[in-house]
């Protein structure tokens, strides 16, 4: 541009020549020669200074011999402080036309233009359009495609938001160095009479704390854009002022914000707003691109609600279907279950532990126990946990000799006939006073062994096992026994505790043999913390399911305990 202004100078022979572009409130100067001091570094001037007015105005090309002389120019303060006087503007067109600026030529005293200089100035002026066009182009075509970017990351990263102030904390990042970054960002979502603000408790902002919540029908901009259903911008304080509250001008005034974008999210369930420190001006561009990625935190709100709903119910589900352990003097226990990391957060993991009824001829004290882990960690999983975890109950308690082979082979019996699915692993176990020590007799469908540390801290794995659960098979399950000496710590535990992507299950059950050696003296609750340690570290892409039981004294003739 300063290449045209040269042009002019060389060709027109004239001391001062610009190429000048027109703003709202002031001309700049992207092309210039021979311009004085201040203007030459300051590259513009107040619509006071511009000549370049008139010729965008009128679309045509101006040309004074003196400007001193022209009722339109005669007063300008170009006149006085830039000391044009003879002036030659021709109109600068973008692609559609339309006048945008002028390239003109300026001398410091009265003179005649020739047809000529007006001839040549008007080809420089053709050029010099062409020039101004193609940049323009290319810097739509970068506004297009920084547009484009900021909304493939808006759906990229809002995607995989698993709570609402995730969704906040995404958002606010998509904007961090663009050339209109708002100073906030905020999200609010319908209540009843209210709009509420979602906090992201890592960086709480001061409007956050000053008021977390705004009326339906308070005079804000947020609570007009929910009330009328319509994107609600106001560009500068004076807006602000003249039509809102004067609660919403004082709470916009106390924290430093001047304009406002607020968007109503989709099915009336809240309000997306952008502010700005100062005046904001609102380019179509930029409206457009602000509503679009409204939409995609609209989804996001409603993938998130609806996940957040669903966990919950599982949640409920799965802490219905989850045993409290009862109390049985001589034996402490305790139990941990983790949910996997994705899908709906439960699964077909559990853990069971209860008293059997004493029999008349029978032991006076039993106690079954369970670990299981039934296909799939969804809610069908759950759901088929729940009544395989029954029908053990009932198979076992309906056995007079509360054989755990046996309960387990009558739960399989049932897979053959009702639709279960694909089946599962389990440990069933029953503990029985025996001497002055427990026996354990347990039957393994399939699942990882029991560990059993003695008290002088060796671990045995208990590798006797039989087909999976539920597997058609004409082979016989069997019950195996092992006696408890005081002091033993009896571990079973899910494949959810051992099982690694990028590791052999050998080698993590090893790993799990040496921490039950390392901490078995601890207390349970340090014991089953310490076996869960690092699990937070990687993808669960199953559950965990572990109970413990530490053999204590046996108390002679106990009485039958209930459960808590």
């Amino acid at each position: 541009m300063d290449r045209f202004a040269r042009l002019v100078a060389r060709f027109l022979h004239v001391p001062v020549a610009l190429v000048s572009l027109l703003e709202a409130d002031r001309q700049v100067f992207p092309g210039m020669v021979g311009l004085d001091e201040p203007w030459a570094g300051w590259r513009q001037t107040p619509l006071s200074h511009s000549f370049c007015q008139h010729v965008v105005a009128d679309g045509e090309p101006l040309v004074l011999t003196d400007s001193r002389r022209d009722p339109r120019t005669r007063s300008s303060e170009a006149v006085s402080e830039l000391r044009v006087i003879a002036y030659a503007g021709m109109p600068l067109t973008d692609a559609d036309g339309q006048p945008v600026g002028s390239l003109c030529a300026i001398d410091h005293q009265p003179r005649e233009w020739s047809k000529d200089e007006l001839h040549d100035l008007a080809d420089l002026t053709a050029a010099c359009s062409v020039e101004l066009r193609l940049r323009i182009a290319t810097e739509q075509l970068r506004r297009d495609r920084d547009s484009a970017d900021l909304l493939l990351r808006a759906s990229v990263e809002l995607a995989p938001s698993h709570d609402l102030p995730e969704v906040v904390r995404r958002l606010r990042r998509l904007f961090d160095g663009s050339p209109s970054q708002p100073s906030y960002v905020g999200l609010l979502l319908a209540d009843g009479p209210w709009l509420r603000r979602v906090v992201d408790p890592d960086h709480v902002s001061p409007v956050e704390t000053t008021r977390d919540r705004v009326g339906v029908d308070d005079h804000f901009p947020s609570a007009r854009a929910m009330r009328e259903q319509r994107t609600v911008f106001v560009p500068d304080r004076a807006a602000l002022v003249a039509d809102y509250s004067q609660e919403s001008v004082a709470g916009y005034d106390s924290l430093g914000l001047a304009a406002t974008l607020c968007v109503p999210l989709a099915r009336r369930s809240g309000v997306l707003a952008w502010c700005w420190a100062g005046p904001h001006v609102m380019a179509v561009t930029e409206r457009a691109i602000l509503t679009a990625v409204a939409e995609y935190v609209s989804q996001a709100v409603e993938r998130t609600r609806f996940v957040e709903s669903r966990l919950g119910a599982a949640e409920q589900l799965q802490a219905a279907m989850l045993t409290e352990l009862p109390t049985v003097p001589g034996l402490e226990m305790a139990a941990l279950y983790l949910p996997a990391a994705d899908q709906d957060m439960v699964g077909g993991d559990w853990y069971d532990a209860y008293l059997l009824p004493p029999a008349p001829a029978g032991p006076p004290l039993a106690l079954m126990v369970s670990v299981g882990d039934i296909t799939g960690h969804d809610m069908r999983a759950a759901t088929v946990m729940g009544q395989v975890r029954s029908m053990l109950r009932q198979a076992t308690l309906g056995h007079p000799a509360h054989s755990p082979a046996a309960a387990v082979t009558a739960v399989d019996n049932t897979f053959a006939v009702l639709p279960l699915g694909d089946g599962g692993t389990l440990v069933h176990a029953r503990l029985t006073p025996h001497g002055d020590r427990w026996k354990l007799t347990w039957s393994n469908a399939g699942h990882p062994p029991p560990l059993l540390r003695t008290p002088e801290g060796r671990v045995t794995v208990l590798h006797e096992h039989d087909l999976l659960l539920g597997a058609p098979s004409s082979l016989p399950r069997h019950d195996h026994e092992r006696e408890l000496p005081a002091g033993s710590v009896l571990l079973l535990y899910t494949d959810g505790l051992v099982e690694r992507r990028d590791t052999d299950i050998d080698t993590s059950i090893a790993r799990t043999v040496s921490t039950l050696s390392e901490h078995g003296e601890s207390s349970l609750p340090l014991l089953l913390e310490a076996l869960s340690e690092g699990l937070e570290n990687f993808q669960k892409r199953d559950d965990v399911a572990v109970l413990a039981l530490r053999i204590g004294p046996l108390v002679s003739a106990p009485a039958m305990p209930s459960a808590r």
